[in-house]
């Protein structure tokens, strides 16, 4: 018997405890000498070219969270990113997204992923949805097990 993660499901039942109008999860891949990272799943979203993202550590907003390993927030695209610097970040143009949180998954201490909520509208997403969005992903995501190594 396989042991299948329904990381599908859970999104939803995260995007919708939450109230964002989209969410979606991304995962590192190994890839030839680093890591790349993919969104490979959505709950709202319109369409599917979210997949067709592939991010290096360091790039987009899934990039800088995956290396920094810290929670990342963009209240506004139109009032605190230059036109001319919105390519580099394709989920929100992809998705339409106006706001945007985003916070790493661990798994044995290390950044396995990220997990980011949006909204398309005027709402805007605040400090306190970006804790409550950590405090989801720090319980773990299906065979994610959250768990940050601390050093204190």
């Amino acid at each position: 018997m396989t042991n299948t993660v329904n990381y599908q499901k859970e999104l939803d039942q995260i995007r919708k405890v939450l109230g964002y109008d989209f969410m979606s999860m991304a995962l590192a891949e190994p890839a030839e000498y680093d890591y790349v990272i993919r969104w490979k799943y959505a709950s709202g979203n319109t369409n599917d070219r979210f997949k067709r993202i592939v991010l290096q550590s360091g790039r987009g907003i899934a990039g800088i969270v995956f290396k920094t390993g810290k929670p990342f927030l963009l209240s506004s695209v139109q009032k605190h990113v230059q036109p001319d610097t919105l390519f580099n970040y394709p989920i929100t143009k992809m998705e339409n997204l106006n706001s945007i949180g985003a916070v790493p998954i661990w798994n044995d201490a290390r950044v396995a992923g990220v997990l980011l909520g949006g909204f398309r509208g005027e709402e805007q997403v605040t400090e306190e949805m970006l804790h409550a969005l950590e405090t989801v992903a720090r319980k773990g995501i299906g065979d994610l097990n959250g768990k940050e190594l601390l050093l204190s």
